[in-house]
């Protein structure tokens, strides 16, 4: 696999930030299901979310940058060995393999000679190599090793609606499997998902690992979530403010008609109980919040003009007097 900085275009003094939006750019581009019957666009979206999986983990991109791990995020077995190696053979003292490890003697100790406590990483460098050989027959006479499969990350990008309304997102997993994740209502942007037994397998009959998904919610551009609730700026017309009117609002299911009061200000807010997002752990639905804002004609009437220069003569009228200005 390409390093994955690359894959998102991106350089190694990213922030958290960049790597999220240039995840969610390509992610687009590269859908699957925008681009049906295309197999290279199928596997760069694969490339884009194997980069993104290992770099958004804080602990990942941090192993990865320091080379522990490649890209795929597999460890590389070949470090360990070349610092003791390094740390041995290369210092000088010996100049053999064995040179700089010596030999262990009763109670734990070193024996003299043979370079003995020369180099501090010979014990590391032994149980490094040979620890899962040991592990393995230590007990039970050559009985297999059992280990959980590791935990895999992905992450899907839904809608606002879809987030508070729910939906269902095709996956493809690493393992090449395709499955549909269900995106539960109310979901909110970055929450994780655990799908059991949808990770790597694991070793001598131990569970496989879980699949976990991020949800990346987009931003909406009327809508603005507040916990439970959404919140939506309405412009009206100054007529409709003076004289009253009916108009009709958008909402995450359709439009619905709402009386505006005459005589209505501008940050008059109107609550729609109901038309929010649900949320199954309190099994309640929360509520839209319409505030009004009163919007004169984008163009200069004179007519307008003429009748307030009239009407404001002795009129007790001054909006900022609660402001002591």
């Amino acid at each position: 696999m390409r390093d994955p900085y690359l894959v998102l275009g991106l350089t190694r003094s990213a922030s958290a930030d960049d790597i999220k939006q240039a995840f969610r750019g390509l992610a687009k581009q590269y859908h699957p299901d925008l681009n049906p019957g295309r197999p290279d666009i199928e596997q760069k979206f694969k490339e884009v979310n194997a980069a993104y999986s290992l770099l958004s983990d804080p602990d990942k991109r941090a192993r990865f940058d320091k080379g522990e791990i490649d890209a795929s995020g597999a460890e590389r077995p070949d470090r360990t060995f070349r610092r003791a190696w390094g740390a041995g053979a290369g210092s000088g003292r010996g100049g053999g393999f064995g040179a700089g490890f010596g030999t262990r003697g009763p109670g734990g100790g070193a024996k003299p000679g043979a370079g003995a406590g020369d180099d501090p990483f010979a014990d590391d460098m032994f149980n490094d190599i040979f620890g899962a050989t040991k592990r393995r027959y230590s007990s039970g006479g050559g009985a297999g090793v059992k280990a959980k499969g590791s935990d895999v990350n992905y992450s899907v990008s839904v809608s606002f609606a879809d987030a508070c309304l729910g939906a269902k997102r095709r996956l493809t997993l690493s393992t090449g499997k395709t499955i549909d994740v269900n995106i539960p209502p109310g979901t909110r942007d970055q929450t994780k998902l655990r799908l059991k037994g949808q990770g790597l397998a694991g070793l001598g009959g131990a569970g496989a690992g879980d699949a976990i998904v991020e949800v990346l919610v987009d931003n909406h551009p009327l809508f603005t979530r507040k916990d439970d609730d959404i919140h939506l700026d309405v412009p009206v017309t100054l007529q409709e403010a003076v004289l009253g009117a009916a108009i009709k609002v958008p909402t995450l299911d359709g439009q619905v008609a709402v009386k505006v009061p005459a005589g209505a200000n501008s940050g008059t807010i109107l609550r729609l109980k109901g038309k929010g997002i649900p949320n199954a752990d309190r099994k309640v639905t929360g509520d839209l919040y319409v505030k009004l804002m009163v919007m004169l004609p984008e163009k200069p009437d004179a007519e307008l003009t003429s009748f307030i220069e009239r009407w404001s003569k002795g009129k007790d009228y001054d909006v900022r007097r609660k402001l002591g200005v």
